[in-house]
């Protein structure tokens, strides 16, 4: 018997501020900071947190632990417009961080992901179509992560519905998935598709993290993080993992209702990255925890 999502851990928060904060005022920041970051994504590598945010090309570089005015913090300015940065990950191989941009119009009707690959430095080195048709440009592709296997490089890519669907059968819970793809000459080709855990009780999936076969995955709209543990040698997950629930207020209602990128910092530290809130479709509750970075640790002994 499963617990019940209201039954879940809660995550212990270790420290968050607002993007603008960090940013707004430090010394490796040059020109104006746009106070509206809606981040999407991140990721912790050579010892930087890396934000990509949906409304803008930038890129934001924070030192840890988070501090106002750390000498490390800077916003890479990209080429470019907004390109609707979804999710980013790393790749240890060759030195690139994979962005994808959840879905552009390929054909009449078709949408495919495309997934942006980038230096050390962020400079911009190449952009490949993702092998997953879809009909609609916001209901794709909405977390990537890089994983090893033998000599053999894949991206996963995690659809933002249960089943891969969008509407009311995209909401039920019970059919999260990870769509697995090999770089094939000029594209990212799907190879297969790796099932989450029917009893992992999410209504939505915003971004995942895969590091050393952990796997967190986060649910925007269920305010809640599953991790799980990916075997060695295939595709298939070693037990069913475990959810844990972020903070409510003190009447039990959602207030990290905007999380949309998760990564590792330690095994038992995670980083995560809010999104704008909607105004008149959110409560102003969530509004003081979006467009912020959070530090959460994993409760230990439950």
């Amino acid at each position: 018997m499963h617990p019940t999502l209201a039954e879940a851990p809660v995550l212990e928060l270790i420290s968050e501020f607002k993007l603008y904060e960090l940013l707004a005022g430090s010394p490796g920041v040059t020109g104006p900071v746009d106070d509206r970051l809606e981040a999407s994504g991140v990721t912790f590598q050579h010892g930087h947190l890396y934000v990509i945010f949906d409304n803008s090309p930038h890129i934001a570089r924070l030192g840890y632990p988070l501090a106002k005015e750390h000498p490390a913090n800077a916003l890479m300015r990209q080429r470019g417009e907004s390109a609707g940065f979804e999710d980013l990950a790393y790749h240890p191989r060759l030195h690139r961080h994979l962005i994808i941009i959840e879905a552009v119009r390929f054909g009449p009707g078709v949408f495919k992901p495309r997934i942006e690959e980038y230096d050390d430095d962020f400079r911009f080195v190449e952009s490949s179509w993702v092998d997953f048709p879809m009909r609609s440009d916001n209901k794709g592709l909405e977390g990537v992560a890089y994983v090893a296997r033998g000599e053999e490089d894949y991206a996963l890519g995690l659809c933002e519905g249960n089943r891969c669907r969008a509407g009311r059968e995209g909401r039920k819970p019970g059919g999260g998935r990870l769509q697995i793809f090999r770089k094939v000459e000029s594209q990212w080709e799907h190879v297969g598709t790796l099932k989450l855990p029917k009893c992992v009780p999410f209504e939505d999936y915003a971004s995942l993290d895969l590091v050393d076969n952990r796997v967190a995955v986060v649910s925007q709209v269920s305010s809640a993080l599953w991790l799980g543990c990916l075997k060695d040698d295939a595709w298939e997950w070693v037990d069913d993992g475990r959810v844990y629930r972020f903070p409510r207020s003190k009447r039990g209602k959602v207030i990290y209702g905007n999380v949309e990128g998760v990564a590792w910092i330690a095994p038992d530290q995670l980083v995560f990255v809010s999104d704008r809130r909607t105004p008149g479709v959110q409560p102003k509750r969530v509004a003081k925890k979006d467009q912020s970075i959070h530090v959460f640790n994993v409760p230990a002994g439950v």
